[in-house]
This record gives structure tokens, C-alpha cells and sequence, in this order.
């Protein structure tokens, strides 16, 4: 993959998390007990704090005219709705990167967290791509050059929002990289994979699981799908590189129907054609696992 575009998926993903987190953080919890005070089980906020600080990131970013087009409607009461977009076409370089607000979470400070973090994402990706249109033109060496972000609502019921964020970026060929933030409506807390469970033994067992739905899929298609996975008739040298184990925060989301569904970028465990991949992972898999039932059954 080009360097170029390696960086701008750095930076896409690798925003810096700062110290006032902690406060806002602290500040959302007590706020979610206040408004929630016999309904929030306590495990899950004994690992809350953790969990947001794990996955959640603050940056503070420039001020920007608020322009707010519905897209869905979640539940009855929380919304998510375009903050702003950011729209380049001249010539060969094409850039649309729709900023995602969350609206109607009482709490505020989470919601704040959140959107913030939308902004300087949506803000840096812009950044960048003026860069690097900025680079390709001073050379004169031509070439293609866009990027298309978005988001997708994947689940919208009464307990449960999960958001998908994309970015595909396009230098000759293109890339896909999906994020996830997954919300406890009734809550109101973030959820993180490492909070849905006991210790660190899910890690094994989602990846050997993964595993073996690459293997299936691949023997029930006629090598119509492809997987970067020993044990699937490829040679060790065709492996590119070989997928053992999921992260420990992995991206995820929980389906509608409460399934834990990991996700991979384009590129990570199979050939682009492949895009990107997601695989539901079974509940009786998990169950030993979980710390609860609540989310995933």
C-alpha cells in the first residue's frame, strides 16, 4: 500500500487521547448514576471509566459553521444527524467526508466526547487530502487522488446504537477502514469490547472461532473467497499476511438481534476484492466468556 495513504489512515485512526479526558469521563458516569441510579448494573461501571478511556479520543477542533441534515432517526429520543461535510471535486481529486453528530443523549458529556472526536477525525482527513492534493499538483506528476467518508447506523433498537464510520481511500487502488462506537441507550455509557468480558480468554476463542467460519466459507465456495488462514489449502508462502488472532479491541458492533459481529478492514485478513469482512460470532462460543448476558445472547 502506498506510504502516503498509510499515513493518512494513521492519522485517521491515531488521534490523540488528552488528560481532560479523565474529567469528562468521570463527569459522564456520575451523571449516567444520577439519571440512572437502579438501573446500571454494577459491573458495568466498575468498567466504564476504563472502557471509555480505552476506545474514546477528545480533540478540540476549530470552530466550523453547523450545518445539521437529518439522516435516521434512533429510538424515539437520540438522534444522528451530519454535523458537516466536506466536499472537493476538480479534476481528479474527489473528496465527500460527511462528519456524524450524535443529538438527544442526556448524556451530554458523552455525547460531547463522541462528537468531538467526529470532528477532529472528519477535520484531519479534510487536512490531509488538501495536503497531499497540494503535493501531487507541485510535482506535476498527475494522478488520482479521493477519499469517501461516511457513516452507517447498524443497530437501532430500544437498548442498543451502533455506529459505523467509514473511510475509503483511493490512490490507484483503494482501501476501506470502519469504525464502531457502540452505545447503551438505557445507559448511556460507551461500550468496549474488553468491558463484555471476565478476562482476556475471549480473545482465543472469538479467533479460533473466526478461524474456522474462514475455513467453511472458503471450502463451501470453491475458493470463491479467500482468507489469509492456514488450514484452508493455501501455501504458506500465498498467505500475504497470515491472521492468528484478533486485537484486543478489535472493531465490533452488536447486531439487532444482540450478536457480537467482529469486523476487518480491507486488506487485513483477505485480498482487497474481498473488502471488508465481518463474521457473527456465535453466542455459545461466548458464553463462558461474558461477564453478562445483557448485551450479547
Amino acid at each position: 500500500m502506498d506510504k502516503k495513504l498509510k499515513n493518512l489512515e494513521k492519522q485517521y485512526t491515531d488521534v490523540s487521547i488528552p488528560k481532560e479526558l479523565d474529567l469528562v469521563v468521570e463527569r459522564a458516569l456520575k451523571q449516567g448514576r444520577k439519571k440512572k441510579k437502579n438501573r446500571t448494573p454494577q459491573w458495568l461501571l466498575g468498567s466504564a471509566a476504563a472502557a471509555m478511556l480505552f476506545t474514546a479520543s477528545l480533540n478540540v477542533s476549530p470552530a466550523m459553521a453547523r450545518t445539521l441534515s437529518d439522516i435516521p432517526v434512533v429510538g424515539s429520543v437520540v438522534k444522528v444527524l451530519t454535523w458537516t461535510e466536506y466536499e472537493v471535486a476538480e479534476d481528479n481529486f474527489d473528496a465527500n467526508i460527511k462528519v456524524p453528530a450524535i443529538e438527544n443523549l442526556d448524556n451530554q458529556d458523552l455525547a460531547n466526547t463522541l462528537n468531538e472526536k467526529y470532528r477532529a477525525e472528519g477535520k484531519a482527513l479534510y487536512d490531509e487530502f488538501i495536503t497531499e492534493v497540494g503535493d501531487l499538483k507541485a510535482s506535476g506528476s498527475g494522478g488520482h487522488l479521493g477519499v469517501d467518508s461516511g457513516f452507517e447506523i447498524k443497530t437501532d433498537n430500544d437498548q442498543i446504537l451502533s455506529i459505523g464510520r467509514y473511510v475509503v481511500n483511493t490512490v490507484g487502488s483503494s482501501s476501506t477502514v470502519m469504525e464502531y462506537d457502540t452505545i447503551d441507550k438505557e445507559n448511556e455509557i460507551l461500550i468496549t469490547l474488553p468491558m463484555l468480558f471476565k478476562d482476556k480468554n475471549y480473545i482465543e476463542a472469538i479467533s479460533e472461532n473466526i478461524k474456522e467460519q474462514m475455513r467453511t466459507q472458503i471450502a463451501e465456495s470453491n475458493q470463491d473467497k479467500v482468507y489469509w488462514v492456514k488450514g484452508a489449502g493455501m501455501a504458506d508462502e500465498d498467505l500475504m499476511e497470515e491472521f492468528t488472532a484478533i486485537q484486543p479491541d478489535q472493531q465490533f458492533y452488536i447486531s439487532d438481534k444482540g450478536k457480537l459481529v467482529i469486523s476487518f478492514d480491507k486488506y487485513d485478513v483477505a485480498p482487497g476484492f474481498m473488502g471488508v469482512v465481518e463474521f457473527e460470532i456465535p453466542t455459545d462460543v461466548l458464553k463462558d466468556d461474558l461477564v453478562s448476558a445483557k448485551y450479547i445472547h
